[in-house]
């Protein structure tokens, strides 16, 4: 593989965690489904957290953005945040109608 296949390939697989943060947020503004939105954006934002770990290692090596790693984690954070705030917010309502 030359040189430039592989820098083209880390920034490629690098942007992944930008991906899975803006997905598990864009669930949340794009569904009115809230009950289902958490259990899709709650993985979501899991593998975002991971990936974006694993892109702030390869950005120590200088093969990935340290940049795009960051903001991939922190909207996963975002989403899986604000997925567990509403999952425990239903949890400690349960007289509350779930939406369907």
């Amino acid at each position: 593989m030359t040189g430039d296949a592989a820098s083209r390939e880390g920034r490629e697989t690098a942007e992944l965690a930008v991906w899975f943060g803006g997905a598990s947020l864009g669930c949340w503004l794009c569904c009115p489904f809230w009950a289902l939105v958490a259990f899709v954006a709650l993985p979501l934002a899991l593998a975002g957290l991971v990936r974006a770990r694993v892109e702030h290692r390869a950005a120590r090596e200088a093969r990935a953005s340290r940049a795009r790693a960051l903001t991939g984690g922190a909207l996963s954070l975002l989403g899986a945040a604000a997925a567990l705030a509403y999952l425990v917010f239903l949890a400690t309502h349960p007289d509350l109608p779930v939406q369907e």
